[in-house]
């Protein structure tokens, strides 16, 4: 590998604002680097987890003009950890809305974790309105995917953090952790539900870096954000984030003639690499890189080096 690429220099929004989605929703956005630019969208993870100041950093702020947005009910956006209207295809017309906003016509789709999935569901309904994807630690939401993280996979790689994990609901049935964590985020008991909350973040907070990152759990568990990180995260993965079984590998010939790039950590607990490997299998002209050394979080060196050569990449494809 080349010298490792690392993010821009910090920048400000040149606009930010609410937008009124319907339902009771508004959501926060902000967009940054040069008005007229290339376009592109940043869709951030969990569900449920609002964008960073540092996510802006990915992009040339010179050679594109990009909107970053707070999915329902996370972030800067209201009402807080709401549920309710909050699914996948809610988040998909929300992300049409900010493009007609934003007045572009196909802009390039960012998307980490969550936000593969969520940019896969937007890519795969509306293909004529994106010029190319960006995908990091692919999740596709199946069945398998879920099973590994909740059930039995990740449990083997980090059994002590299981076992943490599993304290909230010891009592409740082993086989249904989201079911019996569900029970306790959206009941009236609040201190159950903040330690619930708190347990479920701490779980992803632990298992997304190869070290422990002591400055990323103390943020996965600060109260606001672990109630709507747990609470939506765990709405999603409940209703099988409102996806057929299989449904984004199914329907990848959809991405025919959108290029994309896939960068994946090898050592990605959170989301295995095997995901992105399916992926690339049917989406014909992907182009996977997968990063030795590398787990799941998008400041990870490696992975960030090839972020960052990606967005530079679609900027100046020549």
């Amino acid at each position: 590998m080349s010298e490792l690429r690392t993010l821009y220099p910090q920048i400000e929004p040149y606009e930010t604002g609410m937008l009124d989605v319907g339902d009771g929703h508004r959501v926060y956005y902000e967009r940054v680097g040069t008005r007229g630019a290339l376009p592109a969208v940043f869709l951030h993870g969990g569900p449920g987890a609002g964008c960073l100041p540092a996510q802006r950093q990915l992009f040339d702020p010179a050679r594109h003009d990009v909107l970053l947005f707070d999915q329902r009910g996370c972030g800067r956006s209201t009402p807080h950890a709401n549920l309710d209207a909050n699914t996948t295809w809610h988040l998909v017309a929300d992300i049409e809305r900010l493009r007609e906003l934003a007045g572009v016509e196909r802009w390039l789709v960012f998307g980490g974790s969550w936000g593969s999935t969520l940019s896969l569901a937007y890519a795969q309904t509306h293909p004529d309105r994106v010029s190319g994807l960006i995908l990091r630690g692919l999740f596709t939401a199946d069945r398998t995917a879920l099973d590994w993280y909740y059930r039995f996979g990740a449990s083997e790689i980090y059994p002590d953090k299981w076992e943490r994990f599993l304290d909230p609901v010891r009592a409740a049935n082993p086989d249904d952790l989201i079911g019996a964590y569900r029970k306790l985020l959206t009941g009236d008991d609040a201190a159950a539900a903040i330690a619930a909350a708190k347990a479920w973040s701490t779980w992803e907070a632990g298992t997304i870096t190869l070290l422990p990152t002591p400055e990323l759990m103390e943020s996965f568990t600060e109260d606001d954000y672990a109630t709507a990180f747990a609470r939506i995260e765990n709405h999603f993965f409940f209703h099988d984030c409102w996806l057929e079984p299989d449904q984004l590998l199914r329907d990848a010939h959809r991405l025919s003639g959108i290029p994309g790039m896939i960068i994946q950590g090898r050592y990605d607990i959170a989301c295995p690499v095997r995901q992105a490997w399916e992926l690339h299998q049917r989406w014909r002209g992907s182009d996977l890189r997968i990063v030795e050394g590398s787990s799941h979080a998008f400041n990870d060196p490696g992975i960030l080096h090839e972020l960052v050569e990606a967005t530079d990449r679609f900027a100046d494809p020549g």
